[in-house]
């Protein structure tokens, strides 16, 4: 485990460190600590900036999260629920493909490194946007829940299309790729994944236009509208 050195994440080390002691004396939790191998470690203090890729995560849900509550006032309970859905929505979003199977549309989420498979939320029916003047509690709740998965969802489709055809040319879209398919309306939790079954190259041999297969069926897409996952091949690539 990879932290910063706040005193909240130093204390809870030192309360699970005591925890730990304790269970040593069963052989069970012994052998289970042995083979897990689990160590924290921590920042330097006054170094935030080392964290790096949780940093920007944190600081792109506190700017979306602030616009989302704005001056109202929640009590102890409905922020603690709006924050447990804010991290199924962020810990739902795909990172690559999970399967190399046509017919299976599976990625690889952060949920799958926390429970083991991938996040759900109970369907809700769409309701009017958050204008602040809401009566039901639960509504307010689920109000703020949707504008943050709406502003956040959108801007992290927009992070996958980066803009490098201006700077130097990028890898064509091939047939097998999975993508998420930008400007279709889904619920928090829920992205629109779709495989890549063909492709329609240019007359310079760039592929422009593709054809998906989805759940619901075939669709025929613009590449300006897809966001490509990173494959297996691509994250070694990186790597070397």
């Amino acid at each position: 485990m990879s932290s910063d050195n706040g005193t909240n994440f130093v204390g809870a080390e030192k309360e699970l460190r005591i925890a730990f002691q304790r269970c040593m004396a069963d052989a069970k939790l012994r052998s289970f600590f042995a083979d897990s191998n689990i160590e924290w470690r921590f920042n330097p203090p006054s170094a935030p900036h080392m964290g790096g890729y949780w940093e920007t995560g944190v600081k792109r849900i506190k700017y979306h999260l602030k616009r989302v509550l704005g001056a109202t006032l929640l009590s102890y309970e409905e922020f603690n629920t709006l924050l447990t859905e804010v991290e199924a929505c962020v810990n739902s979003r795909p990172l690559c493909d999970n399967s190399a199977a046509a017919n299976d549309l599976e990625v690889l989420t952060p949920g799958h490194f926390i429970i083991g498979e991938p996040l759900k939320s109970i369907p809700e029916p769409e309701g009017q946007g958050f204008c602040g003047n809401l009566r039901q509690r639960w509504q307010t709740i689920s109000a703020m829940r949707r504008h943050f998965w709406r502003r956040w969802r959108d801007e992290y489709l927009v992070s996958l299309q980066r803009r490098t055809k201006w700077f130097r040319s990028s890898r064509n879209i091939e047939e097998g790729d999975v993508v998420a398919v930008c400007n279709e309306p889904t619920p928090p939790t829920k992205w629109t994944l779709a495989r890549v079954t063909k492709c329609h190259p240019g007359a310079d041999g760039r592929v422009r236009v593709v054809t998906l297969k989805t759940p619901q069926g075939e669709l025929v897409r613009p590449i300006v509208k897809l966001c490509l996952l990173p494959t297996k091949g691509d994250i070694f690539h990186e790597e070397v």
